[in-house]
């Protein structure tokens, strides 16, 4: 089985990568992944760093949403393509290169926001990290 795992987070360019993966790979299956960054579930209160259930459930609501979208997008391009959706808590790059090692994804389908210079290198890059670490192979999409 041909399994694409393409990382989502409701971007144009991860629906962009969505709609190259299912183009350019004929995949058996997609895996939609989402991950939920810690600092989105933890409230900024006087006791900075306290988990609050509302956030989490937030984020996941937000979630389905995003792979409810998704799904569209799937079923206009091919409706035999097997859909799977996961949501996971941790640094997104981390999450990534783990979840595709630990499940036989067979290709990683990532967008990039594009950014450059002083931004690149004060945030990081998730798609740069993720190609850097990941022993499955990646392909990003602009």
């Amino acid at each position: 089985m041909n399994t694409i795992m393409v990382p989502v987070d409701g971007s144009e360019e991860s629906k962009a990568a969505l709609e190259y993966a299912c183009e350019s790979f004929s995949p058996d299956q997609i895996v939609l992944l989402h991950v939920i960054a810690p600092s989105t579930i933890y409230g900024h209160t006087p006791d900075s760093g306290v988990y609050t259930e509302q956030l989490l459930e937030s984020q996941q609501e937000r979630a389905a949403g995003l792979f409810e979208d998704l799904e569209s997008v799937i079923e206009s391009t091919d409706s035999d393509i097997s859909v799977e959706t996961v949501t996971e808590i941790g640094r997104p790059a981390t999450t990534i290169v783990r979840f595709a090692e630990e499940n036989d994804v067979d290709h990683v389908v990532m967008g990039s926001r594009g950014r450059d210079g002083a931004a690149r290198i004060l945030l990081g890059s998730v798609a740069e990290t993720v190609v850097r670490r990941a022993s499955t192979p990646v392909t990003v999409v602009r």
